[in-house]
């Protein structure tokens, strides 16, 4: 009986490890038949509580051993079999549990990483937009300053660059603040980015479908994600399928959004390290830009498939 209560209990380790664990104590300390549910539940403090409290937890487990020996009119094993035993499998469980613990704090950490180094990229490329929309404003005001004979047209033509420029700007500058809102900052600013146009150079070595209409009117910013979706896919694809011929297609039209799709025949498990951060990194990048990103098997084939929302580019 009191080994099936201690299994029921166990079944809630996940809502509270520690209370499930300081109340099976008790039990411990009257019936051998609850140390698989005392070993369940030090796991679960290890992995989901910090280490001095798993450690605490598991040692008041094999003190508990001490209490069943004294209740024993008859003891079956000597004292030091008890402890053995009993010690082993908590110290298991711990030890288990530390480790296991561990790994989930460094691949969220590893994750979270991911992300910064993301926003921080796509800040970055934002930068070189922004500086060359303030350029254009700066050039046409100084030439306002200095033409004081321009005619109202030329005048009309350098308020109307520097209006929308400005209004592009501000654009620009709201979404950089969104994209470092939660990270830390950066130095150094990287040459302009590669775009759609830069797509086709990229793709040389794959079949290369594109049905996008009106691909002038796509912004920028959404023309580099593409490229960089595409970028990762077929870097993907030969480094797990090395040999194979990967396919792109690109489709869409304003207010349509664009479709990316990326795929390769599935390879042999592949002996390159990799740790799929590139896909979060991804992913992060394509949930700030308002779109949606999946991949996995599909039929024989690793598919990457993206959809970005149409913005349309400012003309300068």
């Amino acid at each position: 009986m009191v080994g099936a209560a201690g299994s029921l209990l166990v079944w809630y380790r996940h809502r509270n490890p520690i209370i499930v664990a300081l109340l099976l104590l008790p039990m411990g300390a009257v019936s051998g038949s609850v140390t698989p549910a005392l070993a369940v539940s030090v796991y679960a403090v290890a992995v989901h509580r910090p280490a001095r409290q798993a450690v605490l937890i598991a040692a008041d487990n094999v003190i508990s051993v001490l209490m069943y020996f004294g209740l024993q009119v008859d003891p079956r094993h000597p004292l030091a079999v008890d402890l053995v035993v009993r010690g082993g499998i908590i110290t298991g469980a711990l030890g288990w549990g530390l480790f296991a613990g561990a790994q989930r704090r460094l691949l969220s950490s590893l994750v979270d990483q991911a992300r910064l180094t993301e926003r921080a990229r796509i800040a970055r490329e934002m930068h070189d937009v922004l500086a060359h929309r303030l350029s254009l404003v700066s050039l046409h005001a100084g030439v306002l300053e200095l033409r004081t004979d321009a005619d109202p047209d030329e005048i009309a033509t350098a308020a109307a660059v520097i209006r929308t420029n400005a209004h592009a700007a501000l654009g620009e500058l709201r979404t950089v603040i969104g994209v470092l809102r939660d990270t830390s900052s950066f130095e150094g600013v990287e040459r302009p980015q590669p775009t759609l146009v830069d797509v086709p150079d990229l793709v040389t070595s794959a079949d290369y479908r594109n049905e996008v209409r009106e691909a002038d009117s796509l912004d920028a910013t959404v023309g580099r994600t593409v490229y960089r979706i595409i970028q990762e896919g077929l870097t993907n694809a030969r480094k797990h399928a090395p040999g194979t011929r990967s396919s792109v297609s690109l489709s869409g039209a304003p207010g349509d959004g664009i479709s990316i799709e990326i795929s390769n025949p599935l390879g042999a498990p592949s002996t390159v390290p990799g740790s799929g951060l590139g896909l979060i990194g991804l992913a992060e990048r394509v949930e700030l830009a308002g779109g949606w990103l999946q991949h996995g098997p599909d039929r024989g084939r690793f598919r990457l498939a993206a959809w970005l929302p149409w913005a349309v580019n400012r003309r300068e």
